[in-house]
């Protein structure tokens, strides 16, 4: 009998893969791509193309939602001047993750998960709170986990650079992205 599934919501491939490494010992890896936050769409299609890449070289099938950034918006509409890490990144979160469960659920697949914890930049209690949450209301198991513990984002990566994945520097969205251009240069 075969390993059971477990969908994984990934934001790109250099997060995802120590979190594919980690989950591959005890489940088969559904890999899930929702992201309609990044910005601009041709970051999202770089991320995209690079996590179907290496699901097709680890042989982990890959699935990829449409790309709505107007629904994205509609869901954080009001929170835009939200900083980091505050009341949009929860929407955000949540957002996704739903998406995630609602899949899931569909094709009956009992278990999902995320890579978003293993980023130092994100708050992990506040995501992995929302995907147990949504797991209750869906009647799935959401694995809480975070994947940065025991040097997770040093491992995740050391595998980005042996794979030479590129590495974005802002969370994906249109107003990390500009926040990020407003930082004084060093």
């Amino acid at each position: 009998m075969g390993k059971e599934h477990i969908l994984l919501h990934a934001c790109c491939a250099t997060c995802a893969g120590y979190v594919l490494e980690k989950l591959s010992t005890d489940y088969t890896p559904v890999l899930y791509y929702c992201n309609p936050n990044i910005y601009p769409p041709q970051e999202y299609t770089i991320r995209r193309d690079e996590l179907k890449d290496y699901a097709l070289k680890k042989n982990i099938t890959f699935i990829e939602e449409e790309y709505d950034p107007e629904r994205w918006q509609q869901t954080i509409k009001g929170l835009e001047n939200e900083p980091e890490k505050g009341r949009r990144c929860y929407q955000c979160f949540y957002f996704r993750l739903q998406q995630t469960a609602l899949f899931a659920q569909k094709n009956d697949i009992e278990r999902f998960t995320t890579t978003l914890t293993v980023s130092p930049h994100k708050n992990s209690k506040m995501i992995l709170e929302i995907g147990r949450n949504i797991g209750e209301s869906n009647q799935l198991i959401f694995l809480a986990q975070d994947f940065k513990k025991q040097d997770g984002f040093k491992k995740t990566m050391a595998i980005a650079k042996e794979e030479n994945f590129y590495r974005q520097n802002y969370c994906g969205c249109q107003y990390s992205f500009e926040s990020r251009r407003k930082l004084p240069k060093t």
